[in-house]
């Protein structure tokens, strides 16, 4: 399954390409998760107000999730940038 985080930055947030290299350090270790294969960082191509900012996508097993939500690394995203988020959507799917 692919688990897709897609976030967008408060518009106070000045520096928002400068935040992509630590979140990538962040999710670098989402394959030491049982049943995560990885993730990967991708920024936003385009600067218009109404799109994300960045999209994280996870490969993971359907039964990874509960061990995802309880990992360290999920903890770090959410206490490290979650107040630095105007909104966020999470999307899971099979492909």
């Amino acid at each position: 399954m692919k688990h897709f985080i897609l976030a967008k930055f408060k518009p106070e947030i000045a520096k928002k390409k400068s935040l992509l290299a630590p979140i990538r350090q962040l999710f670098s270790v989402a394959d030491q998760i049982p049943g995560v294969r990885g993730a990967a960082v991708y920024p936003c191509c385009v600067d218009r107000d109404n799109r994300y900012d960045v999209m994280i996508v996870l490969d993971m097993d359907p039964e990874a999730l509960p061990l995802y939500d309880d990992s360290e690394m999920h903890h770090m995203w959410k206490e490290t940038y979650g107040e630095l988020l105007e909104k966020k959507a999470i999307f899971d799917c099979e492909m």
